[in-house]
């Protein structure tokens, strides 16, 4: 079997993996949709309109992100711990077919959330669509899922265990996400310095500028160029740090 139908069979058996879970599979998108109305409940009344703009393309950072590095980290920490790695390990997968296909699903997982999150903020807050730039928003979108999708890989080579898991990858997330344009808007003083250094900031403002440029500022390309290279490091150390069996 060719190398590219085997990736293709492997996403194929990661997304029924995904559907055979209903549970799992609303909440991984009930909870987006579920921040996005909260947040607009209350901060809409402070800032009208323009709060309600802000966070269409924030909670639909908030999704590639959750989908790419928290669920991906979380879930390979457990299927390791779970001896599911090692089973794996004993086909005759390629090792980089099965990782591959897991940041492929769940690089696919999160652009079907942008998708959810973009039509209910239209529908229901009446946040626009920026369809003259959707082939910028898909390359955004994109760009993004792969970054933090081998970021997620990297940290759950590193993470020691599966029970150890949530704490160290929201540990990571959680405080990035306050300082870096997801859930609070921040335009000044040394957070936004500290925020630009890693690269949840950069792709936030991004898909800012592609939604509202009025208000946000015109698309940086540089922004998602330091996304990619954040994303090739994570690579980079995925492959040095990742295990098909338990840490010791």
């Amino acid at each position: 079997m060719s190398l590219h139908r085997m990736l293709l069979r492997q996403v194929r058996a990661e997304n029924r993996a995904f559907w055979r879970n209903p549970a799992s599979a609303f909440f991984t998108f009930a909870f987006p949709l579920v921040f996005m109305v909260i947040l607009n409940l209350v901060f809409a009344s402070v800032g009208g309109q323009d709060a309600l703009a802000f966070y269409t393309p924030s909670i639909i950072a908030f999704s590639i992100i959750n989908a790419g590095f928290t669920t991906l980290a979380m879930s390979i920490a457990i299927a390791r711990d779970e001896g599911i790695l090692k089973r794996v390990h004993g086909t005759p997968l390629p090792t980089w077919v099965y990782l591959l296909a897991r940041v492929v699903h769940s690089a696919l997982m999160g652009l079907l959330l942008s998708v959810i999150v973009a039509a209910f903020g239209a529908i229901a807050f009446g946040v626009p669509i920026p369809w003259g730039q959707l082939p910028l928003v898909l390359l955004v979108l994109v760009v993004g899922a792969a970054s933090f999708g081998a970021l997620g890989l990297a940290v759950a080579g590193l993470v020691p265990s599966a029970s150890a898991a949530p704490a160290v990858v929201n540990a990571i997330a959680l405080p990035l996400l306050f300082i870096s344009n997801i859930f609070i808007s921040i335009q000044d003083g040394i957070l936004v310095l500290i925020g630009g250094l890693f690269p949840i900031r950069p792709f936030a403002d991004s898909l800012q500028a592609l939604w509202r440029p009025e208000a946000a500022g015109p698309f940086d390309p540089f922004d998602m160029v330091f996304v990619a290279v954040w994303g090739l490091a994570g690579l980079l150390v995925a492959m040095r740090t990742f295990t098909w069996e338990p840490h010791a």
